[in-house]
């Protein structure tokens, strides 16, 4: 299954080329690896003399993604499709056979806001500057997704709900190479 495919350019020209090049690296891996893909999303960017890819592959109920730069715009695509690779060939049987962590009388994934703040504290005394807010959906999921969904991110923590408890948990990756998990369900005496 061909995946439809966004991509973005920032800071440089779009190019018949580029989009042609992301399109078939993306087409390569997904029809090796996958049986279901929605969507692919990239982002081609310039930054300094840096080249940046960043994609996003939207697989069933999992995201892969890989990003990269370079000084060079197809190296940067070609080493994060690798990364999106390996991390398919680590997960590839359980991406097959993955079926959603059921949810009794679930309301729907939570809504969960994050806010960035300066890191530079106010000197008169006040709160923290908040420099940006967003939103994001906390899908339901056990802690095994939850890890995999990192991973495949290549996030160093996932903010999700558990599908046992309902309640919202962080798993995250350890310095040890570990992983850990903050529970925020409420412990009973």
């Amino acid at each position: 299954m061909t995946p439809t495919v966004h991509i973005t350019f920032r800071n440089l020209d779009a190019s018949e080329a580029l989009k042609n090049y992301v399109n078939n690296k993306i087409e390569h891996v997904v029809s090796k690896y996958l049986d279901k893909v929605t969507e692919a999303r990239t982002t081609l960017s310039l930054e300094r003399y840096l080249h940046h890819a960043d994609i996003t592959i939207h697989s069933g109920h999992f995201y892969i993604r890989g990003r990269e730069r370079s000084e060079d715009m197809y190296a940067s695509i070609d080493l994060a499709v690798d990364k999106i690779e390996r991390q398919l060939k680590k997960y590839k049987e359980k991406l097959k056979s993955h079926k959603p962590a059921h949810v009794p009388h679930a309301d729907g994934p939570v809504r969960v806001r994050y806010e960035v703040f300066a890191a530079q504290p106010d000197t008169n005394g006040e709160a923290p500057k908040v420099i940006r807010t967003e939103e994001f959906l906390a899908k339901a999921m056990s802690v095994e997704e939850a890890v995999m969904q990192m991973d495949l991110l290549n996030n160093d923590f996932l903010v999700f709900t558990n599908a046992g408890s309902r309640d919202i948990n962080v798993v995250y990756r350890r310095r040890d190479g570990n992983f850990g998990l903050i529970d925020g369900q409420e412990k009973k005496a």
